[in-house]
């Protein structure tokens, strides 16, 4: 089981990516959370198998068909035990 802070940057926010991660994550078969930065980013905590973190992070470099991911910062971090199925939280 692996972990990753995820960062996208770009026209994210106000075209779907959040709930449209969710459901990516889902049906990789991923944990975690996504929510909205003040900044204009989206933040996502995504957590699982080796393969299911690699599909989330691959879909989230591309986001759904309106967004316009300029980059993605994607971070190592510790599996958090507490995370459970897949979150959309409010903005930070």
């Amino acid at each position: 089981m692996i972990a990753r802070r995820l960062r996208a940057h770009g026209r994210v926010q106000g075209v779907g990516f959040r709930d449209a991660l969710v459901d990516a994550a889902i049906l990789a078969g991923a944990d975690g959370w996504v929510r909205n930065r003040r900044d204009g980013s989206v933040e996502a905590w995504v957590q699982g198998s080796d393969e299911a973190v690699a599909r989330a992070v691959s879909w989230a470099r591309r986001g759904p068909r309106l967004a316009r991911v300029d980059r993605l910062d994607v971070e190592e971090v510790e599996v958090d035990a507490a995370v459970r199925g897949f979150d959309r939280t409010a903005t930070a």
